[in-house]
């Protein structure tokens, strides 16, 4: 292990995986195979996992991606071009800062309206991101049938849209990190035996309200899940070392047997988990997340 700078996470994310991070980190397979050099997480979202990763190990080969294609610009821009970014995201800061509840609501409404234009560059698609990311309510990431954000301003009376100093230190941690826009199943070519990879796919809903999947158009079906498991059984058979997280059926239904069955062949751990993104705040209590592993 390697210590130095700690970055975190530029971005609050739904299912972000803060609150179960000391609980995968317990299962990263480092210590017990020390042939692993690769990294790979198909569906990075807010990152959690790769920052805690880049911060404590040393991996020469580094692979992640998102079918959110906003999402993967920010990343993108962070690496290449984060003073510019800082620049613009200051400006936006003390804006936003100095305005009343309703002016910020009002200021808030433009630029979530100017983010879901088709013109945009992507230093601005970044910039809108970070601030919308900051400012809306919960760090929610949906959208509408057309593409379009559609999140409300969250009341924060001093959220910090620019933090300098992390988004610099992010910036250096990419430098070396492949980063693409798309499918979890184009990460085939990067995957083999020497490699570790964390799959945190959009959760299967364990209830109507609970289900915030939707930040990309298509949502991710019973289906889908189990394309995803063959997946990982084929990279099973490559060699890789897998881990899996998802949200545990049996919470609301005792014989929803659905991952216990699909993952029979692996590992599965349940380990408790704070449900932080709830419109219902008495339902934000612990409850079992599944991490499943193939090591």
């Amino acid at each position: 292990m390697e210590k130095n700078v700690i970055v975190k996470p530029f971005i609050k994310w739904a299912g972000g995986k803060n609150q179960l991070l000391n609980e995968l980190v317990k299962k990263l397979p480092f210590e017990n195979y020390n042939n692993i050099t690769k990294y790979a997480e198909p569906f990075v979202g807010g990152g959690a996992v790769l920052f805690y990763i880049l911060n404590n190990y040393n991996i020469k080969e580094v692979y992640i991606s998102d079918i959110n294609s906003k999402l993967i610009v920010t990343y993108k821009m962070i690496k290449k071009n984060v003073d510019e970014l800082i620049i613009k995201l200051e400006k936006i800061q003390e804006e936003y800062l100095r305005l009343d509840e309703n002016s910020r609501k009002i200021y808030y409404l433009e630029k979530r309206k100017e983010f879901n234009l088709s013109n945009l560059n992507d230093i601005d698609i970044a910039t809108l991101f970070i601030f919308l990311n900051k400012t809306c309510f919960n760090g929610l990431y949906r959208v509408n049938k057309k593409g379009e954000f559609n999140v409300p301003m969250g009341k924060y009376k001093k959220p910090l849209i620019c933090d300098r100093e992390n988004l610099k230190q992010v910036s250096n941690k990419l430098k070396n990190v492949k980063i693409i826009c798309g499918d979890y199943k184009k990460s085939i070519k990067f995957i083999d035996s020497d490699t570790f990879v964390y799959f945190d796919p959009p959760y299967r809903p364990i209830n109507i309200t609970s289900s915030f999947t939707a930040y990309t158009k298509d949502s991710f079906t019973d289906n889908e899940q189990i394309e995803l498991a063959k997946y990982i059984d084929k990279l099973t058979e490559k060699g890789a070392k897998i881990m899996l997280s998802n949200s545990d059926p049996k919470n609301v239904n005792k014989n929803d047997a659905f991952f216990d069955e699909l993952y029979n062949k692996y590992n599965i751990f349940r380990v408790k988990a704070k449900r932080t993104i709830n419109s219902n705040a008495s339902s934000r209590g612990e409850i079992d997340e599944l991490v499943i592993i193939n090591y």
